[in-house]
């Protein structure tokens, strides 16, 4: 019996000598970043944005073309004699229901790109977020949506914002 009170005792010690330790390494640097605001004043992401703005007007000049062809046969209807206003009004249903495919597949297409490019960006700024750590030795930085409240002090967005636009002149 007292042998495992003994070892129960010793477990003890050790766990809480070794999770003091754990919590504190030898600095004890702790910091947060803002990740929207990183994200959002990250030169690549305005470059991106730029792209994307490109592809949505393009998008939308493909589809005003398309409504404007529409709008053209339409209006040839009322010239037109019974026999062959049934062929053209044919042809405008299918028109309008391959305008609609089209930009639904294309809004699609558009909203993957972006969400993959985000995703793509987030990585990148974690990525130098983390390697920041590791230079700096940090133990902890944390993303500022989990916080309630951070010292100014402690607040790393700067610094992180000034390394991921280093390359933007290059």
């Amino acid at each position: 019996m007292k042998i495992l009170r003994l070892v129960v005792l010793f477990s003890v010690a050790v766990f809480l000598m070794t999770s003091n330790s754990y919590a504190q390494n030898k600095d004890g640097k702790m910091g947060y970043v803002d990740i929207s605001r990183l994200f959002d004043s990250y030169y690549k992401t305005k470059e991106y944005d730029e792209i994307l703005n490109g592809k949505h007007t393009a998008f939308q000049e493909e589809v005003k073309g398309k409504v404007e062809e529409i709008k053209e046969k339409e209006s040839k209807l009322v010239l037109l004699a019974d026999d062959k206003k049934a062929d053209l009004e044919t042809e405008i249903e299918t028109m309008r229901t391959s305008l609609l495919e089209f930009d639904r597949q294309k809004k699609t297409d558009l909203t993957k790109e972006r969400n993959e490019k985000i995703q793509e960006l987030l990585l990148e700024i974690e990525h130098i977020i983390s390697n920041y750590a590791e230079k700096e030795n940090y133990s902890v930085i944390l993303n500022d949506r989990v916080l309630i409240y951070g010292n100014p002090a402690l607040d790393l967005t700067a610094e992180i914002l000034k390394i991921l636009n280093e390359n933007e002149a290059k």
